[in-house]
């Protein structure tokens, strides 16, 4: 069965800077992206960037298995071929560029078209790369963007950096940012000022601008294909973790529920966090013989908010308001931190426990 993969038709169309793209994993994003990218080197001779966040990500076979699904997709073509007219066959990796290139039948020999069309670039190497110039990147490809582990400090700023090497004074570069829907709590989307994403629906395109400026963001939550992927049987496990890979879903995990009912005088203590747009609500709870911590959303205001110990990504001078929650400042943090890592935390249900996951990563990070 000839399978249907995800194009670039839709958010091209709206001809935004950026276009972030999220779905299902093994849709076809990375490969549009490969594929647009080729055959404007081809035709144009603009060249593409390619972002990752760790230099790993370019060591090795895993540079060189880079554009290996257009040496042979899933319908058994040779893109490569197939853009440049039978000219060029194949893709050489070395030291973080990719070259055209082609075998002799015969000999075996390589030969290797002189130019690259496409750089590596690390978010965390970016510091080298700040010396040269790429006047002719016209594209910018940030893969795997969303990650569930954590992120590098600042990460934002250090891309932000990246892209400034690229670009310069230049204003002819699309940037496209693709990633699996493992985490939606993202730092890039606050970053970026994408408010919606956590709403959005597949199939939908949101288009952000910022002001007077020329700025304009384009956000695709990538439908599903309908008759699913060949590949999918091996994931229909009764699991809702795996519904990312096989539906495009939103990964999350399975978190500790509240074990027992409780009322307010078994309260110990109380304090808030407040991460990413969500307000958290945590209580200390002693009950017979069972101590524990329960958190839950809070939709109402904080009501003493200039005492309530809180947990905030924004700095405060407040004494009663800190950041990381990993790093205790005072008597009384220690206190909950150490009641915490009795490993006794429930939620009140799976959304909660991302949250948090998500605020403690940003801890870590921090």
């Amino acid at each position: 069965m000839k399978e249907k993969y995800y194009r670039l038709n839709n958010i091209l169309s709206k001809n935004a800077t950026y276009n972030v793209i999220f779905g299902e994993r093994s849709n076809g994003k990375s490969y549009a992206v490969l594929e647009y990218a080729l055959r404007e080197f081809w035709e144009h001779r603009s060249q593409l960037a390619i972002v990752r966040r760790w230099a790993d990500d370019f060591i090795g076979k895993r540079g060189q298995m880079m554009f290996a699904s257009l040496e042979h997709n899933a319908n058994g073509e040779n893109i490569v071929s197939k853009i440049t007219g039978g000219e060029w066959h194949s893709i050489y990796y070395y030291a973080s560029k990719w070259y055209l290139c082609r075998y002799d039948t015969e000999t075996g020999k390589r030969e290797t078209l002189e130019t690259p069309f496409a750089f590596g670039f690390s978010i965390t190497a970016q510091e080298h790369d700040k010396s040269t110039n790429y006047p002719n990147i016209k594209i910018v490809l940030f893969d795997e963007f969303l990650t569930r582990s954590q992120y590098v400090p600042d990460e934002f700023v250090l891309f932000m950096n990246v892209l400034s090497t690229i670009i310069r004074t230049r204003t002819d570069v699309k940037i496209f940012m693709l990633g699996n829907t493992v985490n939606r709590y993202c730092p890039y989307f606050a970053e970026m000022g994408l408010k919606h994403v956590k709403d959005m629906k597949q199939g939908t395109i949101d288009l952000y601008t910022y002001g007077d400026s020329k700025l304009t963001v384009a956000v695709e939550y990538v439908r599903p294909n309908k008759e699913g992927k060949s590949s999918d049987f091996y994931f229909a496990f009764d699991n809702p973790k795996l519904q990312m890979i096989t539906g495009g879903a939103w990964e999350i995990d399975i978190y500790p529920h509240c074990p027992m009912k409780y009322e307010h005088k078994h309260i110990m203590f109380e304090y808030f966090i407040d991460f990413d747009g969500e307000l958290l609500h945590a209580e200390i709870v002693q009950k017979d013989g069972c101590l524990f911590t329960f958190i839950h959303r809070k939709s109402t205001p904080i009501k003493y908010d200039k005492k309530d110990l809180i947990f905030d990504t924004v700095r405060a001078p407040e004494p009663n308001k800190t950041q990381n929650f990993l790093k205790p400042v005072n008597k009384l943090h220690k206190r909950v931190f150490e009641v915490w890592n009795n490993q006794k935390v429930f939620y009140s249900d799976n959304e909660t426990g991302e949250i948090m996951r998500n605020y403690l990563n940003y801890c870590k990070s921090a």
